[in-house]
């Protein structure tokens, strides 16, 4: 065995787990079946603006430990996420708070929003939500529902309010302040000079190889190294041999623009359910406009987001965390258990949406349970 482990994928999971191991001495392959590394955190450079090539991500925590871990590979800028959301030409606050209530009833107090809410909550007559309509409506009531919710949700998920479970709703934070920061998090902003250059940071030193797809040469890897740290999807590692666990995926088509500012936010959320794309990211103001330099962009990089169903040879995102996913997925973690010298983790791994904090603390909690003993 040349290795003692074997890391399958280079994202945030892969690259925690690899930099503990080699930091303990440990002899560590890194492969990943893309061209490189930072798994859908990855950022590349276009006309000098750090674009994120899979989606908009902010980085937010209240864990001192996983913060703290962080430090080591960059400096974050102090990017706060405000959202806006564009209904047919109606802009709105999000996350929802007082502006949001302002804007849509005119009231201008708290108690004067609770009560709205409480009016249309009564009327609907919900009481005990059971699906993802019911729960919104109980939070923010009918009116916010129908403009900022129901076609936003049903474009991202495919599927009904009606049909949804309840639980994807409950984490909307929903505030009676005028506070527009969406995360209620200690910590949070964007790594200056992107994510790919911090994985790169965590994985100095290591061996990497991109373009190398496992799961087409298993035997050979296998033989390679005495554990094997596996991030990619679960059921594909099984090929499939259960059935199919579903996915959201997103596509995303980029634009450059020859214009310093397209939409003044870096995320608009379009929540009507004609408008095809779900959101529009404007890459340069997660970094204040501005390049590694502080000098002022005179161009501007967006991104149409589209959600989809997900199949074979598509990027799967979220998991469909329904009963019949997760029965399905708790049989492949029965799989899972025999495979010996594997390691199933992160979001593909676990069939499991973990925020990016989360995941880092999993794998750090996998490093001591794993390399300590």
């Amino acid at each position: 065995m040349k290795y003692d482990y074997l890391v399958v994928g280079a994202g945030l999971f892969g690259a925690t787990f690899a930099y503990q191991a080699n930091k303990l001495g440990k002899k560590v392959l890194v492969i990943d079946r893309r061209l490189h590394i930072a798994g859908n955190v990855y950022t590349e450079k276009i006309e000098e603006i750090n674009v994120h090539k899979y989606g908009a991500h902010i980085f937010h925590t209240n864990n001192k430990i996983v913060w703290n871990f962080l430090q080591k590979f960059a400096t974050f800028n102090q990017f706060i996420n405000s959202p806006i959301a564009n209904y047919k030409g109606e802009i709105y606050s999000l996350p929802f708070n007082m502006y949001t209530f302002n804007k849509m009833w005119g009231v201008i107090t708290p108690k004067q929003a609770k009560e709205k809410i409480e009016e249309q909550k009564c009327k609907a007559r919900v009481n005990d939500p059971k699906n993802l309509e019911e729960q919104a409506i109980s939070l923010v009531g009918v009116d916010i529902y129908e403009k900022l919710i129901k076609g936003y949700t049903e474009k991202q998920w495919g599927r009904k309010c009606k049909d949804l479970p309840a639980f994807i709703i409950k984490r909307l934070p929903v505030r009676f302040t005028f506070d527009n920061n969406y995360f209620n998090a200690t910590y949070q902003g964007i790594p200056i000079g992107g994510y790919t250059k911090m994985v790169e940071n965590m994985l100095s030193g290591i061996e990497v190889r991109l373009g190398t797809d496992y799961l087409q040469i298993k035997e050979e890897y296998n033989n390679c190294a005495n554990k094997i740290i596996y991030t990619g999807s679960i059921d594909e590692y099984f090929d499939y041999s259960l059935g199919h666990l579903q996915y959201r995926s997103v596509r995303f088509e980029d634009e450059v623009l020859d214009m310093p500012n397209f939409q003044g936010n870096a995320a608009v959320n379009y929540t009507d359910r004609e408008t095809p794309w779900t959101r529009i990211i404007e890459h340069k103001w997660f970094e204040f406009g501005k390049n590694e330099y502080g000098n002022d962009i005179d161009k501007t990089v967006i991104s149409r987001e589209y959600s989809s169903e997900w199949k074979p040879g598509h990027e799967p995102y979220y998991p469909v965390n329904d009963e019949a996913n997760n029965k399905l997925y708790e049989n492949y973690k029965k799989l899972a258990a025999r495979e010996s010298n594997v390691i199933f983790g992160g979001r593909l791994g676990e069939y499991k949406y973990y925020d990016m904090d989360a995941v880092i603390y999993s794998a750090l909690r996998l490093c001591e349970s794993e390399l300590t003993n």
